[in-house]
């Protein structure tokens, strides 16, 4: 089991382009599995909850959570912030300024730098689904809004895609992901830089990478079907 995850890890990184960067989505996987793919080279984890990639630090230890970066890559509650400031490296999941404005503010209290984070879009415009609106107007003046904060930068943006089997539709949710990205760049935000766009699972990411992303977050691809 072990051994294929690492395997699963290692041919997925050797196929893909080094400019994209990959992250485990590590989602109720044991500290076994989780360190099977550290070991083969996983440079990022991600975590939906706040409280589960605690546990997993916590067990992993010190020395080898620190080997990889923390993302978070599900909805944050303001009441977990503080925790998500001591446990996550980046916050894939900005999507609105009061919630932008409550991170900035406590950040000085846990990291001696700038917090990155991504602004999350709803590129489906799903109600089951967190992000803000995928018109231009709305992003940019979050962006605008965001740039303006001294204690996080944003450095791109992050979109779950509607399920489907149809690849077609899903490169168009890409594609308008991508022209978002490109757009919200060109207005050369200060304390802004449009460095990732992180979009792609396991079941799309390689149509997500054709179409513009540079960020993937992968899980059953890499550990296998989650167990029930």
């Amino acid at each position: 089991m072990m051994n294929s995850i690492a395997n699963n890890f290692e041919k997925i990184r050797n196929n893909i382009p080094s400019s994209v960067k990959v992250i485990l989505a590590a989602k109720t996987r044991s500290k076994e599995e989780v360190l099977s793919a550290i070991e083969a080279g996983a440079t990022d984890i991600g975590y939906n909850y706040v409280q589960e990639a605690m546990a997993m630090k916590a067990q992993l230890g010190q020395e080898l959570s620190g080997k990889v970066k923390w993302h978070m890559i599900g909805h944050l509650q303001k009441s977990k912030i503080n925790k998500a400031l001591k446990t996550f490296d980046l916050i894939q999941t900005i999507d609105s300024y009061e919630l932008a404005e409550a991170v900035d503010k406590r950040v000085p209290n846990f990291k001696n730098m700038p917090l990155s984070v991504l602004l999350q879009v709803n590129i489906g415009e799903e109600e089951s689904k967190a992000g803000v609106d995928p018109n231009f107007i709305t992003v940019a003046e979050l962006a605008r809004k965001m740039s303006q904060l001294k204690n996080i930068r944003l450095i791109g943006l992050m979109a779950i895609e509607p399920y489907t089997s149809d690849e077609r539709q899903s490169r168009e949710f890409f594609r308008k992901a991508k022209k978002l990205f490109n757009d919200v760049k060109e207005l050369n935000l200060p304390n802004v830089e449009m460095k990732y766009l992180s979009m792609g699972m396991s079941g799309m990411y390689k149509p997500a990478i054709d179409e513009g992303s540079n960020m993937v977050r992968l899980g059953t691809i890499i550990f296998g079907p989650r167990k029930t």
